[in-house]
């Protein structure tokens, strides 16, 4: 072997013993079953959703409850053990736990907690569960992890240490420590398909909560990328999303949340819109949750940054004609005598447009007051040390697409025409379409990240085309038409056409074409989509292509449950194949210790009984038998030696 390989090599592994233990240890590793996974997407700021899912596993906690208990238990004890799992501190303050707790009940929960964390640890090697346990707990937990009960000194042993840690008070951190642990244990990895952001103000939690996870990986949806687009200077991207927070009515969460200086804006708003009924924020006519005074005031803000958004986009279409957009461009057209705009061709009428607001020698052009909005909002927005934090979170864990365990992860669509060929968009002189079209669009996010003061360069700019372009693999729709739902009441002005990719994944074979692209031929490799969310109610199923492409976007914010009648999907993915989990609306914790069970999802089986997959399988897999080869490599490099010197070689030489 190259002297320098080997040099390397030995500062890890110091001896021809620790050689030989790490190849014995990798190679027992690849024939432990596979972990489970979960999907989820299309988050949308809903924390609490998201907060249950993960606690519970998406049900895979009282799944592994059945399994374990099976009729020793009744299905009500298994029910609360559940939520005493997911939810220790609200459990140990509520009924029927509050009122039970005396010290047997702590050590018969302890035990059973125990116990049960033992049979969700099966899969798993002694180092990963270690790894999983809270430092201040890891001793105990594993002395009574691994002690041989039918022992009598180590009953006695066991018990000992469960009656200090009951007279210490220590008891019910410890159960919530063992719950912790538990939620962990029973799912290995997540996948999140896009769309953290957006709808709702709760995106704060759910990015706590993602960069404390254990094990994740992130695929940008467009949502997503409108932010990072912001925080990487994009003054349009910044715009838009805070217009989305005034239409939905969180803009004063996420001032407060961040740091935003939204004052310019307000005052500016105030002097110069009235509330009309298109600006006014959805869902918050009947809510207790704004004064009047701050509804309008949100009413104004939401029109002057609509306003500034369809400038800010114009300049864009204007400067980067590659994007064929031009037709996007209405501002110039708007005829303020007739009260009319252009689109297609076609006369408008407009309803509530603030003619005064425009130039009408340079209708793209922000006024003096408009440039120190925004101006105002890019500085806050990116000095602020959460936005940074949770934006460098999204480029390091993220990537426009994964390939994962033989599957293909990504949030929207490849666009397609109508025979099924992929489509192609020019960036910089170069057409990309396909895999080299999630390629080039990665590669301008991270261009992008690396110029944040720059807010007109082409990476830049790109980013907001992913977010709006109708070749965008993040959008898939022929045009938005944000500016025909404010100001034209003609409805057939607000359609939006969606790429043929959403009706041809429908198709096999159009599914393995796209398969094939990222070199997976395996029978049993999947797409895994978000990004449109399915009509449940409506009949449309999350299972396409004969199981070959599933969509896992169900509507988990509320703003889409009217369209999907349900409350989200995920998808669970163990040794013996995948599982679809449909949501029904989470309420409140309390809603579920009053009906003592959690009723808000139903598992659905895609794979019949399959062969068990193992580690050696997967990606993980694949990554620890290059290590096994190298090792093995070592191994014979250290016998040859030995060989040679005719005794035992030195392996530190």
């Amino acid at each position: 072997m190259d002297q320098y390989y080997l040099n390397l090599l030995r500062e890890k592994y110091s001896t021809p013993e620790a050689v030989y233990t790490e190849l014995i240890n990798l190679e027992a590793i690849q024939n432990l079953p596979k972990g489970t996974e979960l999907y989820l997407s299309d988050v949308h700021g809903s924390s609490a959703a998201f907060e249950h899912i993960l606690r519970t596993g998406a049900g895979n906690v009282r799944e592994k409850l059945e399994n374990y208990y099976g009729d020793e238990w009744t299905a009500e004890q298994k029910d609360w053990f559940g939520l005493l799992i997911s939810y220790p501190e609200y459990a140990l303050k509520h009924d029927p736990f509050e009122s039970a707790k005396d010290d047997d009940w702590y050590a018969d929960t302890i035990i059973h907690l125990v116990k049960f964390m033992g049979f969700c640890a099966v899969k798993y090697t002694r180092s990963k569960v270690r790894k999983a346990l809270p430092q201040k707990y890891t001793y105990i937990i594993e002395e009574l992890l691994y002690t041989d009960l039918t022992q009598r000194k180590k009953n006695l042993y066991y018990r000992n240490i469960l009656n200090r840690l009951i007279s210490l008070k220590q008891a019910e951190p410890f159960i919530i420590a063992l719950s912790e642990v538990v939620q962990r244990l029973v799912i290995d990895h997540l996948h999140l398909v896009g769309d953290v952001f957006d709808r709702s103000s709760g995106e704060e939690q759910v990015m706590e909560r993602l960069i404390q996870h254990h094990s994740v990986d992130l695929q940008w949806g467009n949502h997503d990328l409108l932010w990072m687009g912001a925080h990487f200077g994009s003054k349009v991207n910044l715009i838009t999303l805070l217009r989305i927070a005034a239409r939905y009515g969180y803009l004063f969460e996420l001032e407060r949340t961040y740091g935003l200086n939204l004052r310019p804006l307000f005052l500016y708003a105030e002097e110069n819109y009235e509330v009309t009924e298109a600006f006014r924020p959805k869902g918050l006519k009947n809510s207790s949750l704004l004064q009047e005074e701050s509804e309008e005031l949100l009413a104004k803000a939401h029109h002057a940054l609509a306003v500034i958004q369809f400038k800010l986009e114009e300049q864009i279409i204007e400067r980067r004609p590659e994007f064929q957009m031009a037709n996007r461009q209405f501002l110039g057209k708007v005829d303020k005598v007739n009260k009319k705009v252009e689109i297609d061709g076609k006369d408008c009428e407009l309803t509530d447009f603030p003619y005064d607001r425009i130039d009408e020698n340079d209708p793209a052009r922000l006024s003096y007051e408009e440039e120190h909005i925004v101006d105002t909002l890019i500085e806050s927005f990116q000095r602020s040390e959460k936005i940074r934090k949770y934006m460098t979170f999204l480029l390091e864990k993220g990537r426009m697409y994964l390939v994962y365990n033989g599957h293909l992860l990504f949030h929207g669509c490849l666009p397609m025409d109508e025979n099924g060929d992929f489509q192609s968009v020019e960036l910089e002189g170069r057409k990309v379409q396909g895999k080299g079209m999630l390629d080039a669009f990665d590669m301008y996010v991270r261009k992008a990240s690396q110029s944040p003061d720059s807010s007109e360069d082409y990476a830049t700019d790109v980013l907001w085309y992913a977010w709006a372009g109708d070749k965008s693999p993040l959008f898939g729709r022929n045009k938005m038409t944000t500016f025909e739902r404010y100001y034209i009441k003609d409805k057939e002005t607000h359609k939006e056409k969606r790429n043929a990719y959403f009706d041809l994944r429908e198709n096999e074979d159009t599914v393995k074409k796209i398969l094939r692209t990222f070199g997976l031929e395996n029978k049993s490799a999947r797409i895994i989509n978000g990004h449109t969310p399915i009509k449940v109610k409506k009949g449309e199923s999350p299972i396409k292509a004969g199981g070959r492409l599933i969509v896992i976007d169900g509507g988990m914010n509320e703003a889409y449950r009217a369209a999907t009648g349900i409350a989200g999907y995920s998808l669970l993915n163990n040794s013996y194949g995948f599982q679809i989990v449909t949501h029904q609306p989470f309420e409140s914790v309390s809603g579920l210790f009053e009906r003592g069970k959690d009723e808000t999802s139903l598992k659905h089986v895609i794979d019949g009984k399959l062969e068990r997959t193992l580690i050696k399988d997967t990606t993980i897999g694949t990554a620890i038998q290059k290590q096994i080869d190298i090792l093995l490599e070592v191994v014979e490099y250290i016998q040859s030696q030995e060989i040679l010197n005719e005794d035992k070689f030195s392996y530190d030489m």
